[in-house]
């Protein structure tokens, strides 16, 4: 069994057809997924509300049984053991994993154990498949240093592979907040200009644009609760300002403060921003189709340039071949 899944895993063949099937399979996904995706909204509200019934259920039976009560989830018991074992939170760095992990929107000691656990352990997997495979499997025929080094490689790509992960997420959540906050400062001028206090207008626009940003309704509530229970309602606009690290957003949180600390009208101060924001984000549309044709040049040189070429020479060609055969 271990001879057929090795020759199969040398043969070049097999090989084409295993990524010819991939690429099938990923292209009829890609096209299939946009039509397939819905409103997850009304299904995460939904979820919401039954998670919360359990969270009460379960804090009441443990307050029955006299236990410690925390809203906070616990971390798994063998990630926190493996943790304080080998001392990751000295070595790997604490403050900027944590900001991190709050900027992809992971809060709580839970989400900084299993990140840490993880910093350990995906070096250490990868390095012994990339053996198992090279060693074992494939058993290529190059001198030993090559090998070790690419045992090294593929150990520091794990140990990167963390980073990686966490990095995409705090891309696309960013993204997410950058398309629609412009959208939340017109709601939430909208809400000021009513009468509303700025609490009540973050709590308004957070339940309000949450169909075409959860991440941003997310950090809304957040601070609307920051606002009412912090001492200085100016540490919730900088918290707010840190776990998104966009620069629209610190920038209307900058405004939010000194119109606090000087007394100036909050209409005129969100209606300058949201006008900033928006045009922030047609420049970004347009730097990013403005980059398009570049990007386009070599994917059509190697993809349409050959197929174009085909089916215009392909009958002279083939006619030319008729004659003189």
């Amino acid at each position: 069994m271990i001879d057929l899944i090795s020759d199969n895993l040398t043969n070049t063949r097999v090989l084409a057809m295993v990524f010819a099937a991939v690429a099938a399979i990923a292209t009829v996904l890609t096209f299939a997924m946009p039509l397939l995706a819905g409103d997850s909204l009304a299904s995460r509200m939904k979820s919401v509300a039954l998670e919360r019934e359990k969270m009460r259920q379960r804090e009441r039976e443990r307050l029955a049984r006299g236990e410690k009560v925390t809203l906070r989830r616990s971390p798994k018991q063998y990630m926190q053991r493996i943790v304080d074992r080998f001392n990751l939170n000295k070595w790997v760095g604490q403050e900027e994993a944590r900001a991190l992990l709050v900027q992809a929107g992971y809060r709580g000691q839970a989400p900084y154990v299993t990140f840490l656990f993880f910093r350990l352990v995906t070096p250490l997997v990868v390095l012994a498949f990339v053996v198992f495979y090279i060693f074992v499997v494939l058993k290529l025929n190059q001198p030993t240093s090559v090998k070790v080094i690419m045992c090294i490689a593929a150990a520091y790509f794990g140990m990167k592979a963390p980073a990686i992960f966490l990095k995409n997420k705090i891309t696309k959540r960013q993204t997410s907040i950058k398309r629609a906050f412009p959208d939340a400062l017109d709601l939430l001028l909208i809400c000021v200009e009513s009468g509303m206090s700025i609490e009540t207008a973050f709590k308004k626009v957070a339940a309000e644009i949450g169909s075409q940003s959860i991440a941003l309704a997310e950090e809304l509530t957040l601070t609307t609760a920051e606002l009412s229970f912090l001492q200085e309602r100016k540490q919730a606009y900088e918290n707010l300002a840190r776990r998104t690290n966009i620069d629209g957003v610190k920038s209307v949180c900058m405004a939010l403060q000194q119109a606090e600390r000087y007394g100036t009208p909050l209409g005129q101060t969100l209606r300058v921003m949201a006008q900033e924001n928006r045009d922030m984000r047609m420049n970004e549309a347009e730097k990013k189709a403005a980059g398009l044709p570049p990007k386009l040049t070599v994917p059509m040189i190697l993809f349409f340039l050959p197929v174009l070429f085909i089916v215009i020479l392909g009958p002279a060609g083939i006619r030319v071949s008729e004659t003189f055969r």
